[in-house]
């Protein structure tokens, strides 16, 4: 969002994969000068080779120098540690640009500062908008914000679910473990808009996916403010007409 560029975009996609391989490719490097120091992990020759060359079944594939760690990456949950880093979770877009935090039996309102910080030096900050935006937590049809910022800083709940799971497997090509996702759906959602999620994540080869219907929980630990649970402003996406989710619709 601080880029400019949509959550929900090719560009999106794109710096998302670049960032990931990037990453992978970093502790590969560390992983093997690791490996030259101290030895690899113990079952990198597992499979009879016994010659220490990656013929095991580890990170490595088989392939490339000998590994000291048998996984190096994942994406962990982190929605209630990324509150003392005072960033987003994971690779999760904003859930609101302001919204309430429920901890403890408190309610705590948080805006985004890094959207504040853009809307003062784009000289659109006032507190009319402000107040805008707490009513609704978007900044979709909010006045005076450029067309721009507003793709840029979309919403969970205004993410079609493709979306979600397109930038969750943009990650898991370069991930070893897991990549920790939630698909946000309105509180409308049916079953077999579930199900059509979790068979879409399975095509698209990321090893585990949470769905999270709003309002299906009391006490849920973030809410969007002024809206009522019927109220999720999800965009229609008519790719996903009979439980299809990507194209081409494969079984």
């Amino acid at each position: 969002a601080e880029l400019g560029i949509p959550y929900d975009s090719e560009e999106g996609l794109a710096l998302a994969d670049r960032i990931a391989s990037t990453l992978a490719a970093e502790a590969h490097v560390a992983s093997a000068e690791l490996a030259d120091e101290r030895s690899p992990f113990p079952a990198w020759d597992w499979g009879g080779r016994g010659d220490g060359e990656g013929g095991g079944s580890g990170t490595g594939g088989g392939a490339g120098p000998p590994l000291r760690n048998a996984q190096l990456t994942s994406i962990a949950p982190t929605g209630s540690i990324s509150i003392i880093a005072g960033t987003t979770a994971g690779i999760e877009p904003l859930f609101a640009v302001s919204f309430a935090r429920n901890i403890l039996d408190t309610e705590l309102v948080e805006t985004s500062a890094a959207f504040e910080r853009i809307a003062r030096e784009g000289g659109f900050h006032s507190p009319e908008l402000t107040a805008e935006i707490a009513r609704t937590g978007s900044v979709a049809d909010a006045t005076g914000v450029p067309d721009q910022i507003r793709r840029a800083f979309v919403t969970a709940a205004e993410l079609a679910p493709r979306w979600h799971l397109r930038m969750q497997a943009a990650f898991q090509r370069h991930v070893d473990g897991a990549v920790s996702k939630t698909v946000n759906l309105p509180s409308e959602a049916t079953v077999d808009d579930v199900a059509a999620i979790y068979t879409d994540a399975w095509r698209q080869g990321v090893k585990g996916v949470t769905v999270y219907r709003y309002g299906s929980r009391p006490g849920q630990v973030l809410t969007r403010l002024g809206a009522q649970d019927g109220e999720a402003a999800v965009r229609v996406d008519t790719e996903y007409a009979g439980g299809c989710l990507v194209r081409p619709c494969e079984v």
